[in-house]
């Protein structure tokens, strides 16, 4: 017990006599680290919003609602439909959905980010539909062109251009998310070992004459050492406060539009506070390794 009232008194000393560091470490540490987390926030995003995707890019033709309702398994005016659009220049594959199927894939691709929109349309509401591949995605517009001329169905454009504007949105956010952070990790370290530095010389002639007395080399560290632990911390924990705010008022403003357009996945508060526990675990590690390795080059045994 005494021990341990003993090194909560070094801890409190040390912080207080370098209160100026201490401040700039908690706030070079928040800053990587929330950086870091925002830029791995926007790749577990990206991911998770492949299927939209590929969704959105996808060429689709859909087929008029009358011959949708006479002829869902596309065996009479359908499979005339399906006869052109495999003969188009510039199509490679085309696959048929009946109604039913369409609508279980709306359901399937809709139900967890817009419950409402799914709940407003009914089960007959779409029709059936032609997914095509084209030989060459830049032949778009000129097969889109050619289809629409063709009685019976209407042609439905992948968005893009849309989705690439998007995606380019959240790999610059993610690009420079990661270059801030990487620059303050760095003037993290060096603040940490620092601030040991100068915390291990300030108290030298104490830790000097506990040394003498028996202490051993872990005893008179670990003050030392829970001081960047405890600074680091508290910048994690101003780091995830940080990535709630910017969610609300950045993120959220800026991907709106990629949202209500169903394009990308929600970055929710849940997600952050998944990463909360990392994000204080890897401060914690990152500054006792540093004040470690520190003592170990600046206090002699």
């Amino acid at each position: 017990m005494a021990a341990a009232s003993f090194i909560a008194s070094e801890i409190g000393q040390g912080l207080r006599r370098n209160l100026s560091m201490t401040l700039a470490m908690i706030i070079t540490t928040a800053v990587a680290l929330g950086m870091l987390g925002a830029g791995v926030l926007v790749v577990i995003t990206a991911s998770a919003s492949q299927d939209k995707y590929d969704y959105l890019n996808e060429f689709r033709v859909y087929v008029d609602r009358s011959i949708s309702i006479e002829d869902p398994d596309c065996e009479a005016d359908c499979a005339t439909i399906r006869d052109q659009l495999e003969s188009t220049d510039g199509v490679a594959t085309v696959e048929y959905k009946n109604p039913t199927q369409t609508y279980e894939e709306f359901v399937d691709l809709f139900a967890s980010t817009d419950p409402v929109l799914v709940e407003s349309t009914s089960p007959d509401a779409l029709g059936s539909r032609f997914t095509l591949t084209l030989t060459d995605p830049t032949r778009a517009e000129a097969v889109a062109t050619e289809l629409a001329a063709v009685e019976g169905i209407e042609v439905v454009q992948g968005q893009g251009e849309l989705v690439e504007r998007v995606f380019s949105i959240l790999d610059s956010i993610r690009n420079a998310a990661f270059a801030i952070a990487v620059v303050q990790l760095v003037a993290t370290v060096l603040l940490i070992a620092n601030m040991t530095q100068i915390a291990a010389f300030t108290r030298r002639t104490a830790v000097g004459i506990m040394r003498l007395v028996g202490a051993s080399r872990r005893y008179t560290d670990l003050p030392f050492i829970l001081e960047a632990v405890i600074a680091a911390v508290v910048g994690a924990v101003l780091a995830v406060g940080g990535l709630l705010v910017g969610k609300s008022v950045f993120l959220d403003r800026i991907l709106d539009e990629a949202y209500r357009a169903n394009l990308i996945e929600r970055i929710t508060t849940s997600d952050i506070l998944l990463m909360a526990p990392v994000l204080v675990v890897a401060g914690g590690v990152v500054s006792a390794l540093t004040a470690w390795a520190t003592l170990r080059l600046v206090v002699k045994d």
